[in-house]
């Protein structure tokens, strides 16, 4: 989290949230003014924020109910969305990119975290792994409006490639 430069009062979109993880120590970092979308397409993920929300008592966190092809993001929101090994198991992920473009304020930054393809000392199977080089041309798409801005690798095993929003 340390590296997404999250400040206080952002909108932030967790796309694949899962139970939340990462979905509520954002919130945190937010604020009350910010706001952290954590969009799903399990309804079972969505209901276990729902649940941990209310016991946390935090408002500034939306569960998101996505399909596989839209994100269901609000549009022209969004100052940094993160997909933490999510991109690689889209069955659309240009639909899916398209959308989340479409979310995107203009310069916010998509984060994608995925295993490194490109390391046979991972322990993932490679089904599951991205190279850098795959994600930079999956995120070429004129469709997306994104452009290539750094990769973090402060990950033991995960690139962190970050895209502008143009």
């Amino acid at each position: 989290l340390n590296n997404l430069g999250i400040k206080r009062g952002m909108n932030i979109a967790d796309v694949g949230a899962g139970t939340g993880r990462l979905s509520f120590p954002m919130a945190k970092r937010t604020g009350p003014k910010g706001r952290v979308y954590a969009a799903d397409i399990q309804q079972e993920m969505l209901d276990i924020i729902e649940d941990k929300k209310k016991k946390k008592q935090l408002k500034n966190l939306i569960a998101v109910k996505s399909t596989k092809k839209r994100t269901g993001l609000p549009r022209n929101k969004i100052d940094i969305a993160i997909m933490v090994d999510v991109y690689h198991e889209l069955s659309w992920p240009e639909e899916v990119m398209t959308d989340l473009s479409k979310a995107m304020r203009k310069g916010g930054m998509v984060v994608l975290v995925e295993y490194r393809g490109e390391d046979p000392s991972v322990p993932i199977k490679p089904l599951h792994k991205m190279t850098k080089a795959q994600v930079l041309k999956e995120m070429s798409s004129a469709d997306f409006g994104l452009k290539y801005s750094h990769t973090v690798d402060a990950l033991p095993r995960q690139h962190m490639i970050f895209f502008q929003k143009m």
